[in-house]
């Protein structure tokens, strides 16, 4: 592979980066601290604010993981259409990261549900309270599973591409070689 794809590349690990770590870190981190406020009605309130202002960011991010992506497929096509181990990866890698999004943009839907219930007030983000009406606590117990799944499924897809960049090493490819030219 004598071509460079530094863009793409960038495009598709920065925004990867970023979409994981933004998501591990609202999850643990301000959904965590939000939970700590004093008044229960501003939990939700403060949780929702951070996610709110953290949307544009995510999907900026989705976006230019996407287009990095799909960037690489096409450019690296014919080492995708040859080698079983990098197709297989690939497709993996695809499936992962539409499952991701698609959590993702489900958390946000849950996430004005949960808003919604904010002058009640709960015990935290994704912990209903008492006094929290029973369709935002769903929306809560929702959100409680989901938050933590779309950092497992971004990490699972940042190995998969560290695991990729490995399938780039010269005798990675002289193994792939062989093995395609004894047909084994």
């Amino acid at each position: 592979m004598s071509e460079r794809n530094t863009v793409l590349r960038s495009l598709h690990d920065v925004g990867l980066a970023t979409w994981f770590g933004g998501a591990l870190m609202g999850a643990v981190g301000l959904n965590g601290a939000t939970g700590q406020a004093n008044e229960p009605s501003e939990r939700l309130r403060l949780s929702s604010l951070g996610w709110k202002l953290w949307s544009p960011v995510v999907a900026g991010a989705i976006a230019a993981h996407g287009v990095g992506g799909l960037g690489l497929i096409a450019a690296n096509r014919r080492r995708v259409d040859q080698d079983s181990g990098t197709r297989v990866n690939t497709y993996s890698k695809a499936g992962l990261t539409i499952a991701a999004a698609g959590l993702t943009l489900y958390a946000g839907v849950l996430g004005r549900k949960v808003e919604s219930g904010a002058p009640e007030g709960a015990d935290g983000a994704t912990t209903p309270g008492e006094s929290t009406p029973h369709e935002v606590a769903a929306a809560q117990r929702q959100l409680k599973v989901i938050q933590l799944a779309i950092p497992v499924l971004t990490g699972v897809v940042v190995v998969l591409g560290a695991q990729q960049g490995e399938q780039q090493r010269p005798t990675q490819q002289l193994v792939g070689r062989l093995t395609r030219g004894l047909n084994l």
